[in-house]
């Protein structure tokens, strides 16, 4: 039994002392009067693209950053890079979230208070990442059609702990097997009142209405 509370203990102390940074962060990205997003979804989700469509959108009235959260590799921080934002890649070697010292450091590489828009792209994982704060205004996941209906009766934590969720990939609805209904049933029984955006990265449909919600908070 002490071996348990022990460990209690010790995750305890952990997200305590990550959510003060967390806490700092928030401080520093509201004295540079900037938004801030953390994306979080599962490998293949649609991410990077969804950072793309929205840099590619809005880089003309805005200056957008973002921060890039992967175990190896710099290529979803050069895919950010090349569609036009400055970009910042953090390699968490093996961890499967990026956690608020990773951020603290990252926002050191940034002209903060030459930014209208953070974008943070988390680590491909639906469980690790929503147990770090990291000190953005908002956390975002991004669902997608091939992943499944079920993913919010079997992930309910990442759910619970969002302010708005993308569907991402609705253009493989008459393609896969996917009940809308009974994911937003799911969704709206652990997040009543989500806001939500059904939308193409690739086709473009729905992609409007994002923008305008994302435009809304800067």
């Amino acid at each position: 039994m002490a071996k348990i509370e022990n460990k209690i203990t010790i995750v305890e102390n952990i997200l305590r002392a990550n959510d003060q940074i967390a806490q700092q962060n928030r401080s520093r990205l509201d004295s540079a009067n900037l938004f801030s997003m953390n994306f979080m979804a599962s490998p293949g989700a649609g991410k990077t693209s969804l950072i793309e469509a929205t840099i590619g959108n809005l880089k003309d009235k805005y200056k957008i950053a973002v921060i890039d959260g992967d175990v190896a590799s710099s290529i979803d921080a050069d895919r950010a890079a090349d569609a036009g934002a400055q970009a910042v890649q953090v390699n968490t070697g093996g961890e499967c979230h990026l956690d608020a010292v990773m951020i603290n450091n990252a926002l050191n590489q940034l002209e903060l208070v030459e930014t209208d828009l953070l974008i943070v792209e988390n680590v491909g994982n639906l469980i690790c990442p929503s147990g770090f704060q990291l000190g953005t205004h908002k956390n975002v996941l991004i669902a997608s059609i091939p992943e499944g209906d079920d993913k919010p009766y079997k992930y309910p934590q990442i759910y619970q702990n969002i302010e708005a969720l993308v569907v991402n990939k609705i253009d493989l609805m008459p393609y896969v097997d996917f009940n809308m209904d009974y994911f937003l049933k799911g969704v709206s029984i652990l997040n009543p009142g989500l806001i939500h955006f059904q939308l193409s990265c690739r086709t473009k449909e729905g992609i409007q209405e994002w923008l305008d919600w994302v435009e809304s908070n800067l």
